[in-house]
């Protein structure tokens, strides 16, 4: 492979902001696999964020390269796997898989597409330095005969129709809006264009907790919903504190702690049968490798606020943030029921087809 832009190459990051900025160009927030696609001939390689090769696992995509993009480019895009009118980031999760055999059955059962809203390089020229807005027309151009599962990105410059987007486009799975600068050039590995994320509270049951690497203090706070049969499931975990808060958090909720999980909603941690009806902690994972999963469980009697961004199937999409106790509520109270639904948005609308 003998490309002007060689991977491996850190994808332009984006930062948080809390409005949609004026003046830019506007996209969607894919929730798939982010992947910058290097493309020879027949020689195709896909980078993930981290710089790892994700291009065993995905085949279908492979081949889509190999049929939609010009025979010599770099594109930056999302993997994603959609249908029923939404994406679907836990069937994404399950093509991270050691068994070529298994990959090559996901991949028929259900083929993940490939969203390109960036190019780096076509032809024998970086574009890497090209303002946004040309690097934009250049992409439309490279891709205007692609079809699916290949798809240009919808963007626009309206900073109306942008807020419409954020209203509605949560309803297909997506996770909010990009905004870009239009004269700005690609800088990898720099949060240097902004994301727009949807911010919503809901109150948790605190049923456990992990310790920090550094040492005994806390990491993360397990949270928990009950759900209909007045089961309590894992939902997802909150961090970020400061190093005297997690010491703080050790020392506030030692009154709660079991010396074992015995008679906790999460007894059965360890079993790997048990994960498939009750959402709990510290589950079998391809990702997790040896890392550490214990956790120490904490009499399920105390009650937080957290804000997220959106869900994904039962629990949250990413770390949620603490943001207080709520003494006032019992841990009863805090189901599933007390969770925002957004609007429904077919993605098929939005990826033309």
């Amino acid at each position: 492979m003998r490309l002007p832009v060689m991977p491996p190459v850190a994808p332009m990051l984006a930062k948080s902001v809390a409005d949609i900025p004026p003046s830019m160009q506007y996209e969607a927030k894919w929730d798939g696999f982010r992947a910058i696609v290097f493309r020879d001939g027949d020689e195709v390689e896909i980078g993930s964020r981290t710089g790892k090769p994700l291009t065993r696992y995905f085949p279908e995509v492979v081949a889509a390269v190999r049929a939609q993009l010009p025979p010599r480019c770099v594109a930056d895009g999302e993997i994603v796997i959609a249908h029923g009118g939404r994406l679907h980031f836990e069937e994404l999760l399950e093509r991270i898989h050691p068994a070529a055999s298994r990959v090559r059955t996901l991949a028929e059962r259900t083929p993940a597409s490939f969203v390109v809203f960036d190019l780096l390089a076509l032809g024998s020229d970086s574009l890497m330095d090209t303002p946004q807005s040309e690097r934009r027309q250049a992409l439309l151009a490279a891709l205007r005969d692609a079809a699916a599962p290949v798809h240009t990105a919808p963007a626009t410059t309206d900073q109306a129709l942008a807020r419409t987007w954020f209203g509605q486009f949560e309803g297909a799975g997506l996770d909010g809006v990009v905004a870009k600068p239009l004269d700005l050039a690609y800088r990898p590995g720099d949060r240097a264009v902004f994301k727009i994320k949807h911010e919503r509270t809901a109150d948790c049951v605190i049923a456990g907790y992990r310790f920090h690497k550094s040492g005994p203090v806390i990491g993360s706070l397990l949270l928990g919903l009950y759900d209909a049969e007045d089961r309590l499931q894992h939902v997802g975990v909150c961090a970020a504190f400061s190093m005297a808060r997690r010491r703080v958090l050790v020392e506030e909720l030692a009154p709660l702690r079991l010396d074992d999980t015995s008679g906790h909603p999460w007894a059965d941690w360890g079993d790997e049968s048990a994960h498939t009806t009750l959402r709990m902690p510290g589950g079998p994972s391809r990702w997790s490798g040896a890392k550490d999963l214990s956790w120490v469980p904490l009499r399920p009697e105390r009650v937080c606020e957290v804000a997220y961004d959106h869900m994904e199937g039962s629990r949250f999409r990413h770390t949620a943030q603490f943001r207080r106790w709520r003494p006032d509520r019992s841990p009863e109270s805090c189901t599933y029921e007390q969770l925002e639904e957004p609007v429904s948005y077919n993605l098929e609308e939005l990826l033309g087809g």
